[in-house]
């Protein structure tokens, strides 16, 4: 992902504008990376970037969402069933990251350093986040 400087940035909001009409026209198909940048005649750094600069664009605008999948690429406004997909398996990839970030860092600082007042406020904070991710992926 960008930068945060990358994506506000003109230049970056250019490459978005761009993308969104190439992935407008593509509708309701969606577009591979690969395609998306010789649909919109942008290096693939370029492309990264307005991407980026597109998330951010349509939560300020409150546009329909874009979402990426395995099968269909890069997509405007897809249907719900595509959209709660799309939501679960980030929320599945986020709640790994998580557990991987717990059992590799945290547990073995716990380990090492029993009494630390950080470690158990880190862990009890952890510990309730991993839940609440558990039950949005499971339900």
């Amino acid at each position: 992902m960008p930068r945060a400087s990358r994506r506000r940035g003109d230049a970056a909001k250019r490459h978005a504008d761009t993308l969104r009409f190439v992935l407008f026209e593509a509708m309701p198909a969606g577009l591979l990376f690969h395609q998306l940048v010789r649909a919109s005649g942008l290096s693939p750094s370029q492309v990264r970037a307005g991407l980026a600069a597109l998330r951010d664009i349509i939560a300020q605008n409150g546009w329909p969402p874009l979402i990426w999948t395995r099968a269909d690429g890069y997509q405007l406004g897809a249907e719900r069933a595509a959209l709660e997909a799309y939501e679960r398996a980030v929320l599945g990839e986020k709640l790994t990251e998580f557990r991987r970030f717990i059992t590799g860092t945290i547990a073995p600082h716990a380990t090492s350093h029993p009494n630390d007042k950080w470690i158990k406020h880190i862990i009890a904070q952890l510990n309730s986040i991993e839940s609440t991710l558990d039950l949005v992926v499971s339900s």
